[in-house]
């Protein structure tokens, strides 16, 4: 009798043991803002001049998947691979469900239009693969996506149809 209580105890804990492991590893991503999808490899030619270039046709889109909660994007990082990165450092609001473009070239903010340039014109997103990290102000990873050429997750390819 204690053999089989002992056995079924220690079957409890090591249930127990990997049911409260998932929340905890899960917990490190959890965010109401993920990547929606990324088109990093800009129709065209690519060309980094600001007057003439594609560079505002590479984009990445952040969604705030939160069904209460509107997220100032004030102080969140994306950032790549090799530490190309972009800081929002103005208001921008994203209401439940919204999005938001961060295009690269040059432009006006607008959260009519769901987009924020990067004021730059330098591609930062590879065409190949890559792996973009979006963190929260405090520093804390809010999510991470990587792709490459030949595929990525299907509500995250390169090539998705994004809100217009």
């Amino acid at each position: 009798m204690r053999i089989r209580l002992a056995a079924t105890t220690a079957a409890a804990a090591g249930t127990l043991i990997a049911l409260t492991a998932v929340p905890a590893q899960a917990a490190e991503y959890t965010s109401a803002l993920k990547i929606r999808g990324v088109q990093y490899d800009a129709p065209g030619s690519d060309s980094n001049s600001c007057s003439t270039g594609n560079t505002k046709d590479e984009y990445l889109t952040v969604k705030n998947y939160s069904s209460s909660k509107t997220v100032n994007l004030n102080g969140y990082v994306v950032e790549d691979a090799v530490g190309n990165y972009f800081e929002f450092t103005a208001n921008h609001y994203l209401q439940p469900g919204d999005y938001v473009k961060l295009r690269g070239g040059n432009g006006s903010d607008s959260d009519a239009k769901n987009v924020v340039y990067r004021d730059n014109c330098n591609f930062i997103w590879n065409n190949d693969k890559d792996t973009i990290y979006l963190y929260k102000p405090s520093g804390s990873r809010a999510d991470v996506h990587s792709y490459t050429k030949s595929g990525s997750d299907p509500d995250r390819n390169g090539y998705i149809k994004f809100h217009s």
